[in-house]
């Protein structure tokens, strides 16, 4: 076995470790969160009609989904820190790039852009989260996940106030200084993971076993309703009760509020439980809240359904990115690449989808059918294992 000389050291060096991944999810939930309160200024500057605005932010998704799959082979030749850094750098400042863009055309190339470095970011920081796991034998996924959320929220909050007190410039001058100035601070700090010596054991190539492609689809199956309740849940809450603005909004508060406050214990149940009982469990949770939204007969029972669901949902997609990153027989980053691919294309083409599918059936019929998406993750939970820390 090996002995560590200096344990301090070693200690406060996994402390470092942890706090720069930990860090860039901050950033990439920031600058997320920091995109939600400029929507309608760059409507009414660039005088964008609605249907337009949707095409626009559609190019945000395309961005996504073209820059994660290039990330995999690049997390598995040069390792996962030196793409989350430069992503991160490159991500600053777009939302500037954006504020100065003088027409509807760049302005759609700066959302492209934007959701390109967000996804690229992503993808590469998942990974690093992956490495930092392997080598402290401990999960930290969920608190990373966690930390996206709060970057989120701190983003939208924060960012709305200060547009209003400084305009929409200083608004996306101070964003782009934050996040640099957050990223440069951590750079130092990023685990150093390595790429497999023997490349031939790990070649650079789409999967050939179903194995990724089913935590993909369970991945799948965690955000389209995680998308759904973002995009409907407040028109739900109008249109089944009458309920007003202040009210209907609380349908996706308390979903967010409840999903990041789990995702900060989350790495303690699954280092406690294990990540095949701690999928399941939640998955059940779940179910249990999305189905009592879609029946209740009042809006607060729909918002404590809606709470609890994200208490269920809020450590799905870590449990599975972990297992992503671990597959057997994969390259670094090319599981992980698949899995999150595949995830966050239903957390884009999902709101669409719902809201065409609901203008037949009506929401409580939509969000009562996602609730079984819930318990197929149930029915094979037992993919998970890989996410477990020996």
């Amino acid at each position: 076995m090996t002995r560590i000389r200096n344990p301090q050291r070693f200690s406060a060096r996994i402390s470092r470790e942890r706090l720069a991944v930990s860090t860039f999810f901050l950033i990439n939930g920031f600058v997320v969160g920091s995109w939600a309160p400029k929507i309608p200024g760059l409507a009414a500057r660039l005088s964008i009609s609605e249907g337009v605005l949707g095409l626009m932010i559609l190019a945000f998704g395309i961005g996504s989904l073209t820059m994660m799959p290039v990330m995999g082979p690049l997390i598995a030749r040069f390792g996962s820190a030196r793409p989350a850094k430069f992503a991160a750098l490159a991500l600053s400042p777009t939302l500037l790039w954006l504020t100065l863009a003088p027409d509807i055309p760049l302005a759609a190339a700066a959302l492209f852009l934007l959701g390109g470095f967000v996804g690229a970011m992503d993808i590469a920081m998942n990974a690093n989260a992956v490495a930092a796991e392997q080598h402290l034998r401990r999960a930290i996924m969920s608190s990373c996940h966690g930390f996206w959320s709060l970057g989120g929220f701190i983003g939208a909050t924060g960012g709305g106030l200060m547009i209003e007190a400084a305009g929409p410039l200083w608004h996306a001058m101070a964003v782009t200084m934050i996040a640099g100035a957050l990223t440069l601070a951590v750079w130092p700090l990023v685990f150093e993971d390595k790429p497999l010596e023997n490349s031939a054991r790990h070649p650079v190539r789409l999967p050939q076993s179903l194995l990724p492609y089913l935590v993909g689809l369970m991945a799948l199956f965690s955000m389209v309703p995680e998308g759904a309740v973002l995009d409907w849940g407040a028109l739900y809450l109008k249109q089944a009760f009458g309920a007003d603005i202040a009210t209907s909004a609380l349908a996706f508060g308390a979903f967010a509020a409840a999903m990041a406050t789990t995702r900060f214990a989350g790495d303690t149940l699954r280092n406690r439980f294990g990540a095949v009982s701690t999928l399941r469990i939640s998955a059940l949770i779940a179910f249990a809240g999305l189905l009592s939204a879609a029946l209740a007969p009042h809006p607060a029972l729909a918002i404590a359904g809606f709470a609890l669901s994200g208490i269920g949902i809020a450590n799905m997609a870590p449990i599975l990115f972990s297992a992503a990153g671990n597959l057997p027989g994969l390259a670094p980053g090319i599981g992980l690449s698949l899995v999150t691919s595949m995830g966050y294309s239903g957390l884009l083409a999902a709101p669409p989808a719902v809201g065409f599918v609901a203008e037949s059936t009506g929401f409580k019929v939509v969000f009562a059918a996602l609730a079984f998406l819930l318990l197929a993750i149930f029915a094979r939970a037992e993919v998970a294992r890989h996410a477990d820390m020996r």
